[in-house]
């Protein structure tokens, strides 16, 4: 009997996405499974029913009809409280379901016998960027964040000339240059503006300069050191903070647009901008909070709203942006959970609902449904190390190559190399190890 997998209509206020596209039911189709969808599911994202059907899926009336047949549930949000009634035993739900502060959802799963994965546990390694949702919606919100500051701006964005004088390009200014933070920079660039952006991660400084924007940080030599090796900010100190804070404040009297990004899986978003910057700014200027659903990068920020502060200044709180362009953040989520429902089939396509797969255990809720705050961050840290485990003893001979990369002029750097390696390692077998890392060198050069 195939597998067959449901797709519902999202019944959170406000969420127009939806979970699958035609394009992904063809390629279930495709493996040899069923799929159902719930009659609409896809109108809010502009995908009529017809063009399910046209792709190979049932249409059901209800979601009901769709789920009781269902071994797997896909969904952008968590299910409604009459969606997981009516589940299967041994039934999986696969969405984005806020394993950080929603206990009830995963108990009420675990006492249908019902297996849930958060698709916002999947780990940031290599194999899984396929499934990462996280960046796949969070790029889409970063474009339509200036778009939503560009609109409540009361002026234009880029610089024009014209017989009757010329209108100054806006000055536009993104704390934060993750995925959503670079596309906000380069959406901003796009449109005309002059863009200048900060990220506490000094790796950022090239990403943003890349893109035509300018850095803003105190570069000092704390500064340099603020990444750890897994590529994490480190904590900064006391002064450096107070540094830094001072810099963003004066930058900000100055700028036209600040749109902040930032926020912490599991914990209430940092304060970026407080009540005094936002006293500080022009009449007319424009304040984007993309983390007002975790409590909001701005002290005032305020949920779902767009409000206007005593001195002029916009705050627009909009929550969930990635469902102002439902089309596109639905396909690409649709593509997201495609790759991850691979994961439950072997190579020859068998369902293997248990199958023992570092991605899966991640993203799995623990303790028979239940997702303690802390538990789900252990779960999605534990491979992070294994991926840095593995690079590690290829990266040890790469460290002489690096201390030599400032004197490169140097041959000498792999005698060295072979020297440090003899001394550690007694053993015969140690030696062709530096053999090979001093072969590996020469060729280094010649490509150079």
């Amino acid at each position: 009997m195939a597998v067959t997998i449901a797709v519902t209509r999202e019944r959170r206020a406000g969420e127009t996405r939806v979970a699958a596209s035609p394009d992904t039911v063809k390629k279930f189709k495709a493996m040899g499974l069923d799929v159902v969808i719930e009659a609409g599911a896809g109108v809010t994202a502009s995908i009529p029913d017809a063009d399910y059907k046209a792709a190979g899926a049932e249409i059901a009336k209800t979601a009901a009809a769709a789920i009781a047949k269902a071994d797997i549930l896909l969904k952008v949000r968590a299910p409604a409280a009459d969606e997981i009634a009516v589940l299967k035993k041994g039934a999986i739900v696969i969405g984005l379901l806020n394993p950080y502060g929603d206990n009830a959802l995963a108990t009420a799963l675990a006492g249908k016998g019902a297996v849930g994965y958060a698709m916002e546990l999947v780990p940031r390694i290599t194999r899984a960027q396929v499934m990462d949702v996280l960046s796949s919606q969070a790029n889409l919100a970063g474009y339509r964040a200036v778009i939503e500051a560009a609109t409540a701006y009361g002026r234009a964005l880029p610089m024009m000339m014209t017989a009757a004088g010329t209108v100054a390009a806006a000055k536009i200014f993104v704390m934060g240059a993750g995925v959503a933070g670079l596309q906000a920079i380069a959406t901003a660039r796009r449109l005309g503006a002059v863009v200048t952006a900060t990220d506490v991660r000094p790796a950022a400084k090239e990403q943003v300069e890349s893109l035509g924007a300018k850095f803003v940080a105190v570069e000092d030599e704390e500064f340099k050191q603020a990444e750890t090796s897994a590529g994490y900010a480190k904590e900064m100190s006391a002064e450096y903070r107070a540094k830094q804070a001072a810099l963003v404040a004066e930058h900000i009297k100055k700028q036209d647009i600040v749109v902040t990004t930032a926020l912490i899986p599991g914990r209430p978003a940092p304060l970026l901008v407080s009540a005094e910057h936002v006293a500080s700014m022009k009449p007319g200027s424009v304040i984007v909070d993309l983390a007002v659903e975790q409590g909001g990068n701005c002290a005032a920020s305020k949920l779902d709203q767009i409000f206007t502060t005593p001195n002029g200044v916009k705050v627009v709180g909009i929550a969930n942006l990635p469902a102002r362009l439902p089309a596109d953040t639905s396909a690409l989520y649709a593509r997201n959970l495609f790759a991850f429902t691979g994961l439950l089939f072997d190579k020859e396509g068998k369902f293997v609902p248990g199958a023992d797969d570092e991605i899966l255990n991640a993203a799995r809720l623990k303790d028979g449904g239940k997702a303690p705050a802390k538990a789900p961050a252990k779960a999605a840290a534990k491979p992070a190390p294994k991926a840095a485990a593995k690079p590690a003893p290829k990266a040890s001979p790469a460290k002489p190559s690096t201390k030599t990369k400032p004197a490169a002029k140097a041959k000498p750097a792999p005698a060295k190399a072979r020297a440090a390696p003899a001394k550690a390692a007694a053993p015969a077998k140690a030696a062709p190890k530096p053999k090979t890392a001093a072969k590996a060198a020469p060729k280094t050069k010649k490509k150079g």
